[in-house]
């Protein structure tokens, strides 16, 4: 399955006309910056698990950025985000701190959930994050409730609820579906396909391998995006943002995407070729995308190494501060937990 080059719109089964949106130097700029601490946080993160510093399950979004960076440039402030459980990469879109992230990996004080949630359990109310989650397919009906309190408000907020290809064959995503149609709510469903799942291609675990076809029956509307340039993204998000936000009720966007790691740190990933991952690699990395833009562009090779290497410090500092920082008290036990 190749990653298309052209958004589809679904509803006229027709390419949509021409290529992306041009970006502005200083929206390449911050793209480039944003998706450049994702993959250099995923790659320390991936280091510090080898070490055994993180523990547990930990899955990387190296591949992904520009779908999360991409619809994180589309939200205003007070959009809410929820996900999965390869969720770093959303995290950082949304502003969280490199260190708080880092430190709740390894287990930390300082870390966003206190040291007791651990890489599929992370939460910011200040930045409208509302987790990682570890039951696959579980925050897709969490993001639906989430719209339904912004319509139940009165506000103008969307919420947008990210899942994987996966994700998409479980009974919950459907009953979610059809309640945001019936009820007209404002939240945008990103199923980021990065084509095998937990190990296993879509092509052999599902029957409709077009995801962004999955609401047809619900009468949503959804549209197959290039999930690798973050200029198709962004105006995929502008336009289902439009959608919501104009109470017309909720939208599916399947981003076409790949993660260049197993499914997580335990994952030697043989179900597919060295060449693939590297054809990826060589010919769509999200990243280099930009990158090439802006060279074009005449911007300095100078420049964008003083960008990665501002990246690389926040990362490299976030790591030291995880290994230096206090395990939780053991009191934190008992402490935000319902009984």
């Amino acid at each position: 399955m190749a990653v298309p080059k052209k958004s589809v719109d679904k509803e006229s089964g027709q390419k949509a006309s021409g290529s992306p949106p041009e970006f502005t130097k200083a929206q390449e700029l911050a793209a480039l910056r944003d998706m450049l601490l994702i993959r250099r946080f995923e790659e320390k993160a991936g280091q510090l698990y080898g070490m055994g510093a993180i523990g547990g399950f930990c899955h990387l979004y190296i591949g992904q950025e520009a779908v999360v960076v991409g619809m994180q440039m589309a939200l205003k402030k007070g959009d809410q985000v929820i996900t999965g459980y390869r969720d770093h990469g959303h995290m950082l879109a949304c502003g969280m701190e490199a260190n708080g992230v880092m430190a709740e990996l390894t287990g930390r004080r300082g870390g966003y959930s206190k040291g007791k949630g651990g890489s599929m359990h992370m939460f910011s109310m200040e930045k409208n994050f509302y987790g990682g989650h570890g039951i696959v397919g579980a925050q897709v009906s969490l993001g639906t409730g989430l719209a339904f309190a912004n319509r139940y408000r009165g506000n103008d907020f969307v919420s947008v609820a990210y899942f994987g290809d996966g994700a998409s064959n479980q009974g919950q995503v459907y009953e979610s579906f059809n309640m945001a149609e019936l009820w007209k709510l404002p939240v945008i469903y990103v199923i980021e396909n990065n084509r095998y799942a937990m190990g296993t291609s879509v092509t052999r675990s599902s029957a409709q391998t077009d995801f962004s076809k999955r609401g047809i029956s619900f009468n949503i509307p959804g549209k197959q995006i290039d999930g690798m340039d973050v200029r198709a993204v962004k105006a995929a998000g502008d336009e289902a943002v439009a959608w919501c936000r104009g109470g017309n009720g909720p939208f599916i966007l399947e981003m076409q995407t790949y993660r260049y790691r197993g499914h997580s740190m335990s994952d030697p990933a043989k179900y597919r070729t060295r060449e693939e991952v590297e054809k990826i690699r060589t010919d769509q990395d999200p990243i280099e995308q930009v990158r090439n833009r802006l060279l074009a562009a005449k911007v300095s090779e100078q420049e964008l190494k003083a960008i990665d290497a501002e990246v690389r410090e926040i990362v490299n500092a976030s790591a030291d501060f995880a290994q230096r920082d206090p395990e939780p008290d053991p009191f934190e036990l008992w402490t935000d937990v319902y009984r």
